[in-house]
């Protein structure tokens, strides 16, 4: 498979192909994931609400008395995301086994969780500081912890839609150089891609408009994702 064929294969997949539709879609939630992430780190304080190796490391650095990190915005953070992902496991279990079914019926409670997100960045005067920023990073990392769980649980190959190092250590080590066959290097080179490009218009917006504004984005990928899911559904039902 040359790796265009696989950027297509990933992007427009056959209707035939094991994954069905799944990913592409799961591919729109990478970005969801760069958008909120910008949000988390650079309106919220040095915090994640989707990488939680970061936060971990953050946790380390807090507790040694660096300057400019929260422990406890990092502890609000892990604990929002474990319960997430608790919370999209006990979904995954309950909505499968039709994968197009598991994965729309989380994502609404994900935007559901996104859309409170929303609503407390508009109506804070200052979504940065005391109660509205903690508000944002549980609902946030809460909505970012289903994502993960269901993505664990659909398991489509290389497309995790929140961590990056072992798609990047894939590139690398499977690529002519590191004498590998570079299988997957499209679709690897896709998620990465996603991801880039939603912390990229994440942080334009948070930056250059206000916080709000790559919240809404993410909310509006997450409910066209949803809506897209149903061809799923009906494709595993039939």
């Amino acid at each position: 498979m040359t790796v265009w064929d696989d950027v297509k294969g990933t992007a427009w997949p056959r209707a035939d192909s094991p994954d069905g539709r799944l990913p592409p879609l799961l591919l729109a939630l990478t970005l969801v994931t760069g958008l909120v992430d910008a949000v988390s780190y650079l309106k919220l304080g040095h915090v994640f609400v989707a990488n939680m190796t970061g936060n971990v490391v953050f946790l380390g650095f807090g507790i040694a008395g660096a300057a400019g990190i929260s422990i406890w915005a990092s502890l609000t953070a892990l604990g929002s995301f474990l319960t997430g992902s608790s919370t999209g496991g006990r979904l995954g279990r309950r909505l499968g086994p039709n994968r197009g079914r598991m994965l729309r019926g989380a994502l609404l409670v994900q935007l559901a969780a996104v859309a409170v997100a929303v609503v407390v960045a508009a109506v804070s005067s200052d979504p940065s500081r005391g109660g509205s920023r903690y508000a944002l990073i549980v609902f946030l990392a809460f909505s970012m912890g289903i994502q993960n769980a269901i993505a664990r649980r659909l398991a489509v190959p290389e497309l995790t839609t929140t961590v990056l190092t072992m798609t990047l250590t894939g590139i690398a080590a499977d690529s002519t150089f590191g004498t590998g066959s570079g299988s997957k290097i499209g679709r690897r080179a896709l998620a990465v891609g996603a991801m880039l490009l939603g912390a990229l218009a994440g942080a334009l917006l948070a930056l250059k408009v206000d916080t709000l504004a790559p919240l809404i984005a993410a909310a509006a990928i997450l409910a066209l994702v949803a809506i897209t899911a149903q061809f799923q559904v009906a494709q595993e039902t039939t």
